[in-house]
This record gives C-alpha cells, sequence and structure tokens, in this order.
C-alpha cells in the first residue's frame, strides 16, 4: 500500500484532490480534522488545540485499511509548520512522528488556484508563497519524494492522477 500525503498552502484544492483521487483509484482518503476540530470551536484556537488535532490526525491515519492507496488530505508537516508560524514552537515530539509516519509520496500543490476565504483560513495573499517554500523545504529536510502539482479544475486532477499512475507502474515494475 502507497500513502499518499496532499500538502500546500490554504485553498490549493488539498481537499478536492483528496477525494477525487481516492475515487478514481477506488480507494480511501483521510480528511482533514483540523477544519472539523476548529469549525467546532467557540474561541480562538490555542496551542493545545493543535497538540489535539495532530494526534486525532495520526490517529485517523493509523486507523485504515486498504490494498492499494490511502489518500491524506493533510500531513503533519503542515501541522508543524502552523505550530511555527502562529506560536513559534513545536511539541518535542513532531519532528520524530513526522519521519516516522512520514507518506510514500508527497503531492505539493501549486498556489495556481485562487485562494478563498472562509472562517478557518488565515493565509492568502503572498502568505501562499511563503508556506509553500516552507513545505517543499520541509519535504527536502526529510528527504521525502515528491512532486509539484499544478493547473486549475481538471487539470490539476489530471495531473497528480499521471503522477499516482506512474508510482503505481514503479511499484510494479519493482516487484
Amino acid at each position: 500500500m502507497k500513502k499518499i500525503s496532499i500538502i500546500g498552502a490554504e485553498s490549493t484544492g488539498k481537499s478536492t484532490l483528496a477525494k477525487t483521487l481516492a475515487s478514481y483509484f477506488n480507494s480511501q482518503y483521510i480528511p482533514e480534522y483540523a477544519r472539523e476540530y476548529i469549525n467546532n470551536l467557540n474561541r480562538k484556537y490555542n496551542y493545545n488545540d493543535l497538540i489535539i488535532i495532530a494526534k486525532k490526525q495520526i490517529e485517523l491515519e493509523k486507523n485504515y485499511s486498504n490494498n492499494k492507496f490511502i489518500f491524506l488530505d493533510t500531513d503533519l508537516i503542515i501541522t508543524k509548520i502552523w505550530f511555527l508560524e502562529v506560536f513559534k514552537k513545536t511539541p518535542k515530539w513532531i519532528d520524530k512522528e513526522i519521519l516516522g509516519n512520514k507518506a510514500d509520496f508527497y503531492l505539493l500543490c501549486n498556489n495556481d488556484i485562487k485562494w478563498i476565504p472562509d472562517p478557518v483560513r488565515e493565509n492568502g495573499g503572498e502568505r501562499r508563497d511563503y508556506l509553500f517554500n516552507l513545505y517543499e523545504n520541509e519535504l527536502i529536510k526529510i528527504n521525502a519524494s515528491y512532486k509539484i502539482i499544478k493547473g486549475k479544475g481538471n487539470e490539476r486532477f489530471e495531473n497528480a492522477k499521471k503522477t499516482v499512475q506512474n508510482l503505481q507502474l514503479s511499484v510494479k515494475n519493482y516487484q
């Protein structure tokens, strides 16, 4: 089984891509827990809320079963950067957890689609490019396999689909 994590700045189509790829490959996807959690808060989130979010995301990832792919609509890399950007610190365990639970492949969504504000999103405009660079640097730091996914609408899906199909072929050729 291949665990594919879809990461990127806010409003880059991660959720749509995760659901669509999972459907196309007749597989599963794990939604981003942070959105659900923060939507249900009646206050501003805090550092401890991010710890709860991170631990729940880890738990969700461990409770899947599939024989082909699992698509993650986020990753602890995003949570780590979120900790650093908002609170200037991370839990001591997060780097170890990222390395120990690294995805087999990452789809890093480019910022080439329009940012759409909603009550959970905080980082539009130039912040998206800044965050994109942080995510890519983190992928490089952990020596992750990844591809930048570009395109609008169906083109974005087709680019991601082609990447996943190539992964599928490389696994078959390797066996």
